[in-house]
């Protein structure tokens, strides 16, 4: 038997052994230490130490979930009435665990609820994304993984339904050439690109998120207009991308203001921070997207992005 309680100081050693238990999976970062849970999950701003249960066995943790919240629309505050199951995982990942993952996921749910959760998301996904980013899924968070067999079964036990899927993109920057036309060597002309590196959070929300990970800006400043009219953020994907052993820049974000879109100056930025990337040897770029959004699946590919895994959007009511 097992009994269920809330995180004590003393677990994270336990929780790491859990963690390094896993299945090999191509986005769960392995291997996994304390000090690296401390980083990503209990130093972050928003850690509530209810939100995080552990199951044990004769006093030895042997699973544990993860429940938190989103953030209000000006990302100042918490917004209790998102609730979302982050990370679920019990020791070995195995399926004849099956019980105690439906019970782990039960008492997120309870938790969150308590809170007054009113919708509830199995997996963190944006704006829901404040933990576990560098250490589960990639350059952002996504979901759930298609091979995270653990929450992602738990979740269709739950009745929770699959709204949307997130697509994860990377690519090769020794292959990828920027493209050239007259249009673009227009924009060139025009336009002034600038750097900046470890931009201050904007909101309470944005420095939950990126605590102490660096973030890399490039924006483009027409000239005609004296006014940045795109931007494109890049993070240093660690330690994830170390255990893929390559030097990763994950694209979180890409803007072009309204009246330049479908314009090319999407791709003249893009092509201008991989220059400048690639000079300092990143060799590789992973961008995430969401499965409807067609629009942007398609400029990934036409960029040379190749989709490489998949995470899953879970949500369900909430009822008490």
């Amino acid at each position: 038997m097992y009994r269920l309680r809330a995180f004590r100081n003393s677990d994270p050693p336990h929780l790491a052994a859990i963690w390094r238990s896993q299945p090999a999976q191509r986005g769960i970062l392995q291997p996994i230490s304390p000090p690296l849970l401390e980083y990503a999950v209990f130093s972050k701003l928003n850690f509530e130490r209810g939100g995080l249960i552990v199951a044990t066995r004769d006093d030895v943790p042997v699973g544990f979930v993860h429940g938190g919240f989103g953030p209000t629309d000006d990302g100042l505050y918490l917004d209790t009435s998102l609730g979302v199951t982050q990370m679920l995982m019990v020791q070995g990942g195995s399926e004849t665990e099956a019980p105690l993952a439906d019970d782990l996921l039960r008492a997120s749910e309870e938790y969150l609820r308590g809170r007054g959760a009113t919708v509830l998301y199995a997996g963190g996904v944006n704006p829901l994304n404040s933990f576990y980013l560098g250490l589960y899924g990639g350059s952002e968070i996504p979901g759930v993984l298609q091979t995270d067999h653990i929450l992602r079964n738990a979740a269709q036990r739950a009745n929770y339904r699959e709204i949307d899927r997130v697509l994860i993109m990377q690519c090769d920057l020794a292959r990828v050439r920027p493209p050239v036309s007259r249009e673009l060597r227009a924009i060139k002309r025009t336009t002034q690109l600038i750097e900046k590196i470890d931009p201050e959070p904007k909101t309470w929300w944005e420095a939950c998120i990126w605590g102490s990970l660096q973030r890399d800006v490039f924006s483009l400043f027409d000239k005609t207009q004296n006014r940045t009219v795109a931007t494109a953020s890049f993070w240093d994907m660690q330690p994830l991308s170390t255990c893929w052993g390559m030097t990763a820049a994950g694209l979180f974000d890409l803007e072009v203001d309204a009246k330049f879109r479908r314009k090319g100056y999407a791709s003249y930025l893009l092509g201008e921070a991989i220059r400048v990337l690639r000079r300092r040897g990143v060799t590789t770029i992973e961008a995430q997207t969401m499965a409807t959004n067609e629009a942007a699946r398609d400029f990934y590919l036409k960029f040379g992005f190749t989709e490489i895994d998949h995470g899953v959007v879970f949500r369900k009511e909430s009822t008490h």
